[in-house]
């Protein structure tokens, strides 16, 4: 009897911080490796390791792939090297190998770059002849073509994963993913996405894209057939998404999407003022207007929907003043979550490109360096504050926000707001959540 052959597949995480893995509720399966694992021929053994579940452990295999993002990228050459030593082959993709493929070429035997659907059987065809190439080119692939990912290897994650576009037409200087995925937003038939959520076996889910709901009629109306395609068919799941302030434009939307499970909507709000969002070229938000968010807010919470606000410290117009205006405003809003990350160039973005010909970049002894780029360390010099200052208004302002009286606040807030008591329960634990991640980052905060 034939021996199978064994892939082995790696998530990484950046071993500086513990970011989400310091609550493993909140951890998500890596939906790109399970597109991999489903595309791989059954003639092969597929194991998953991801290091935000359990420890890396060497084991033997016969093919290696791994997956990155940039704040990740050392932490994927250093389990690459360990094979390569060894004379196994490795096969990066993601994000940042797709942005720096020359990089990744000096760590890796193979680089894919780009949706890997189109290339992966391949792949794996050309290493079964001996023949795998050092570059795979992998195409953006149409909707009916994505592939639903093996969920059977994502049993142990008590939140599930589901993708049901890609794409993203609002193109913000700091976003990779419009980079990476392109500006037209690609949406999988509905019926796919349905018979895929019938195939996860956790019953909360996360719709893992930029915008579930994008913009216009057309789409409106696809995800109102998205949702009551999820009760016809009884699909009992909470869920999850990332959505535009769009989202609470049409009441039948917010209605069919809380009776289909919708506990949270993820927006990213990122400032509070015209000329900051201006900046970031959040043109969409500048045209709903911010005097009119907290009436979207309201919108979404009264069909018991959760809200869960991004903002943005680090701006080149942000001062400490602005700074701590944004902290206001957080406080004083009925957003349910508060998530503040750090502005970070990443690779392949406008800003990247922007702060490299300023000079202004921190860290730049790649790949180690790397590791500062998780949207939790100060990484380029400010505008209008010294890196000392900005440190320490941002500190100042995570106290703020994250001491244990806010935290009880917005947990009265949210009580109010969508009269759940299990929505309030699940916001106070990810706002503890985000409170333990900001203050490792900020590890002089007391």
């Amino acid at each position: 009897m034939k021996t199978k052959k064994k892939l082995l597949l790696v998530y990484p995480v950046n071993p500086r911080i513990h970011s989400y893995s310091l609550n493993k509720r909140f951890c998500m399966p890596p939906l790109g490796l399970g597109i991999i694992a489903a595309l791989t021929p059954p003639t092969w053994d597929v194991i998953l390791q991801d290091e935000n579940m359990k420890s890396f452990e060497f084991q033997d295999a016969d093919l290696v792939g791994i997956t990155a993002c940039t704040s990740t990228a050392t932490r994927a050459y250093e389990i690459a090297g360990m094979y390569r030593e060894r004379g196994v082959p490795t096969v990066l993709g993601g994000m940042h190998a797709s942005m720096l493929p020359d990089e990744a070429q000096r760590y890796v035997d193979t680089v894919v770059l780009g949706e890997a659907e189109s290339v992966w059987p391949a792949l794996i065809a050309d290493f079964e002849a001996g023949n795998i190439q050092q570059v795979y080119q992998g195409k953006r692939v149409e909707p009916d073509e994505m592939v639903q990912p093996r969920h059977d290897l994502f049993k142990s994650y008590l939140m599930g994963a589901i993708q049901t576009t890609r794409g993203c037409p609002y193109d913000c200087e700091f976003c990779a993913c419009t980079v990476f995925y392109g500006n037209r937003y690609r949406q999988r038939p509905v019926n796919d996405v349905l018979d895929e959520l019938e195939a996860v076996p956790q019953k909360w889910i996360f719709f893992a894209e930029d915008n579930l709901v994008p913009y216009g009629k057309q789409a409106e109306e696809r995800a109102i057939q998205l949702f009551q395609g999820m009760i016809e068919r009884k699909i009992k799941k909470k869920w999850t998404c990332y959505a535009s302030m769009n989202f609470a434009d049409n009441e039948q939307v917010l209605e069919a999407a809380a009776k289909a499970g919708c506990q949270a909507v993820i927006l990213g709000i990122e400032a509070e003022d015209d000329a900051a969002l201006g900046e970031m070229n959040k043109n969409l938000n500048i045209r709903i207007g911010v005097n009119n968010f907290e009436d979207i807010f309201r919108k979404i919470q009264k069909h018991g929907i959760t809200v869960h606000g991004e903002f943005i410290f680090g701006l080149d117009s942000d001062t400490p003043e602005k700074l701590r205006r944004r902290t206001d405003y957080i406080l004083s809003s009925s957003i349910d979550v508060m998530e503040v990350s750090l502005l970070t160039p990443l690779p392949g973005t406008r800003l990247m490109k922007r702060l490299e010909e300023d000079k202004r970049l921190l860290f730049t002894d790649y790949p180690s360096d790397w590791d500062y780029y998780d949207m939790e360390q100060v990484t380029f010099e400010p505008a209008l504050m010294s890196v000392d200052e900005f440190t320490s208004v941002t500190q100042e302002c995570i106290r703020r926000l994250y001491s244990y009286r806010s935290l009880f606040s917005k947990f009265k807030k949210t009580l109010f707001n969508t009269h759940s008591l299990y929505n309030a329960i699940a916001c106070v634990l990810l706002n503890y959540t985000h409170r333990k991640v900001l203050y490792d980052a900020f590890s002089k905060i007391d």
